[in-house]
């Protein structure tokens, strides 16, 4: 039997100096938030008990405590067995902190709590949200506005500085005895926790170097040189030598030649200066009005170094156009957090996709208990929430992220009754909000998302009567209206049983109420392009299945581009998705469809390559077509591409130089990655390539690839660029690091960090790629 050998109890003055050395590390990291002294800086250190909430019958009391890095919080289990790492989660997993009943659960479970004892963390990935009352209103107040004030400040840090912070809670994890050096031994196993394997040979030649006081720990300065060893860019170095003088230091002149020369920025002159004004941290530089090695690292970190041009994170574009004409974020199936079948709904499920930038939202209605109609999937297993809720929800989140309109998508299945409240819900939730009339008399075609700011539309059935909904209404009450069922398409056997049990009808009795809710997105059935001479009105849009439009713009495209310059088209995934898998949004964009909606809550390349589609133009869920998709005249086909007034064709060449801080995928101590990047270009038929670069072994700490490459591309203003970076795996499948997309006219050139994300497309702190732009006419 092998014996366990006990750690030797500490003495109460080691537990003393212990306590004094986290007050210290903790007084240090608050000052590098810029929070020194701050009293609910304070109060979270201190920690306190809170009440946790699951159900009615799940309130219990635990113990919450921010750790001396400021970037985790400690809660107390009781769980028998947990593991020490799951009892602590970042700060910067946390999208949102609530207060008072601001969640499903806390509406349920707490409304005999006071408001201003409850709160909620809101996490950035599909775990549960964290639904907690304080014993007072001081103590919520604590945890809100500290909470607040740490992530406002985590993410007002340079790069620089979130590396410093990373390293140095890196360090202090490393030194198991808490002495404050750092032995040999320490010092392999930072190296591992920071993702980079150093053999024996290195880490001891390493370590030597730095032990100046020849002790065999290093300590203090004998750290910090250790830092800067680590921490050295020579790619950067190389580059900055080029146009700096003996002394270490590149003059103004120099620096506009570099930002003009290799970074082809037109301001160059004018962004010079101002730049060494904001990230030179030598005052004798600034003062000279010069950059040094420190302030050019800062600039090639900054938001002016990003790949992603800096212009197009505000709306740039024209907005004035008619509605048709521009690419819509939207969601498929908004309610479901998960699959199709089973999975939860939720009005999270609403505020998540909104505050994505989401602009259409799609509502499945059915007659629920108490005359108060529910949404959910129809014919499945998927939980029930309240009309009414998610109107709410709506009504509070529809504007946080973009100011421009949000199209309410109804797939109505309830009786003439409760269609009557779904009315009276949107007109007394949503109020001004709701458009109820068309925009300054216009009657010939879409108002502009300009003209519609701030305003919620609603796309459905309308009563044949009605025809159009442009100039009044008549006096009748219901009648039967073509029925769109969705849900019904699904492939699964149990909701096909359902179907054929309900007896499905091709008609629906449509309450003229609701009907009257409907101004510019009224649903028909497609039955074929419009004949010239009898033109559909322009406010008629259908939905097409993902497999019926992909149809159509392989087989008419040019018709389906002129069918969507006056139309809004929205298409929606195959039945067969019951996993709430995607498919790719490009093939549809590329003929002028608007509203591609996608399932929110399932990460891939299809999402990624949404979201990057939609970080243009400001992030305000609207982004322009190109002028060849919108032209009446227009004789463009993706799949058959001529010679036309497309844009000119540009040849990209792209050197992936290295990589910076990749995450650990594996959490396992010895788990290092092998990091390798893909580069995908996602457009038309000729221009989807693929491309890698070479896999570096157990390095994700500074790999370093300098591999060139080149892509020929046809069509600029439809393709995008995804970067995918992957831990190489032999024998299984590679596993997702981070990936970056953006639409290639969006790209800067010259030297250039890609600040990777998450799976879920939420940035990652100081994780990025380095990398050379440079991008050509083609003869």
């Amino acid at each position: 039997m092998q014996c366990i050998r006990r750690q030797p109890k500490r003495t109460v003055s080691q537990e003393n100096m212990l306590l004094e050395q986290s007050r210290r590390v903790a007084a240090l990291n608050g000052i590098r938030l810029g929070l020194k002294d701050d009293k609910d800086l304070k109060f979270l250190l201190k920690g306190s008990q809170l009440l946790k909430v699951k159900s009615n019958s799940w309130r219990k009391e635990r113990f919450y405590k921010l750790q001396e890095d400021c970037k985790t919080i400690w809660q107390e289990s009781k769980k028998v067995l947990r593991s020490p790492e799951s009892q602590i989660f970042s700060i910067e997993d946390i999208r949102d902190v609530r207060s008072g009943h601001k969640t499903e659960g806390m509406e349920k479970y707490a409304k005999d709590v006071p408001e201003y004892r409850c709160f909620s963390i809101i996490f950035k990935d599909q775990r549960k949200n964290l639904d907690l009352i304080a014993s007072s209103e001081d103590d919520a107040n604590h945890w809100i506005t500290g909470l607040g004030k740490i992530i406002a400040h985590s993410n007002s840090m340079n790069q620089k500085q979130k590396l410093q912070h990373w390293i140095h809670t890196c360090l202090r994890k490393a030194d198991k005895n808490k002495d404050n050096k750092m032995s040999l031994k320490e010092l392999k196993d930072f190296l591992k926790e920071v993702n980079i394997e150093v053999d024996d040979y290195h880490a001891k030649k390493i370590f030597q170097h730095c032990d100046k006081s020849k002790t065999e720990a290093l300590e203090d300065d004998e750290i910090e040189e250790f830092y800067k060893i680590l921490t050295e860019r020579k790619e950067i170095d190389s580059i900055f030598q080029r146009y700096s003088d003996p002394e270490g230091f590149m003059s103004c002149q120099n620096l506009v030649r570099f930002l003009y020369e290799v970074q082809q920025e037109e301001d160059a002159v004018v962004a010079a200066p101002a730049l060494i004004q904001k990230y030179e941290p030598n005052e004798r530089a600034k003062r000279g009005n010069a950059m040094t090695k420190d302030g050019f690292l800062m600039y090639l970190l900054s938001d002016e170094g990003n790949i992603f041009n800096p212009s197009h994170r505000k709306v740039y574009q024209d907005m004035t156009q008619p509605l048709s004409h521009y690419l819509v974020s939207s969601s498929h199936n908004t309610y479901l957090m998960e699959d199709q079948i089973t999975g939860p709904s939720s009005t999270e499920a609403y505020i998540r996709a909104l505050t994505k930038g989401c602009r259409c939202v799609e509502l499945d209605c059915w007659d629920g208990p108490n005359s108060e109609p529910v949404i959910y999937h129809g014919y499945t297993l998927t939980s029930k929430i309240l009309f009414s809720d998610v109107i709410k929800a709506i009504k509070n989140y529809a504007f946080q992220t973009s100011p421009y309109p949000v199209i309410i998508s109804l797939e109505n299945h309830c009786s003439v009754e409760q269609q009557k409240v779904m009315a009276q819900h949107m007109t007394t939730i949503l109020q001004d909000m709701l458009l109820v009339a068309p925009v300054d008399g216009n009657k010939s075609q879409f108002p502009s998302p300009e003209q519609l700011k701030w305003k919620i539309l609603v796309k459905g059935k309308k009563l044949s009567r009605q025809e159009d909904p442009i100039n009044g209404n008549n006096n009748l009450e219901a009648e039967d209206v073509s029925d769109e069922d969705e849900a019904a398409e699904i492939e699964d056997e149990s909701v096909k049983t359902k179907v054929e049990q309900k007896g499905k009808s091709d008609t629906l009795k449509l309450a003229k109420e609701l009907s009257d809710t409907v101004v510019y997105c009224k649903s028909v059935h497609f039955e074929g392009f419009d004949d010239p001479n009898h033109p559909r009105a322009f406010y008629e849009m259908s939905s097409f299945s993902e497999s019926k439009a992909l149809k159509l713009a392989q087989e008419s495209g040019t018709s389906f581009i002129h069918h969507n310059i006056r139309h809004l088209s929205r298409i929606y995934p195959a039945g067969w998705r019951t996993d709430s898998s995607n498919y790719s949004p490009v093939d549809l964009w590329n003929v002028g469809c608007q509203i591609v909606a996608l399932n929110f809550q399932t990460a891939g390349t299809e999402m990624d390559v949404y979201q990057g589609r939609f970080q243009d133009n400001g992030f305000s869920g609207y982004v322009l077509k190109p002028e060849f998709l919108r032209d009446e005249q227009t004789k463009f086909n993706p799949k058959s591409i001529t010679e036309g007034t497309w844009g000119t064709k540009k040849k990209l060449l792209l050197k992936i130089i290295s990589g910076q801080q990749l995450p650990k995928v594996n959490k396992s101590k010895n788990s290092i990655v092998d990091p390798k990047v893909t580069i995908e270009i996602h457009g038309v038929q000729q221009d989807n390539n693929k491309k890698q670069t070479k896999v570096i072994e157990n390095n994700g700490f500074n790999p370093n690839w300098n591999e060139e490459f080149t892509f020929d591309i046809e069509i600029p203003a439809l393709a995008l660029v995804r970067f995918v970076v992957e831990d190489f795996d032999m024998s299984t499948k590679n596993d997702f690091i981070g990936q970056y997309t953006l639409p290639f006219t969006s790209l800067k050139q010259g030297y250039r960090h890609i600040h990777l994300l998450t799976k879920n497309g939420d940035p990652y702190s100081s994780s990025t790629l380095f990398v050379y732009i440079n991008i050509q006419d083609c003869d």
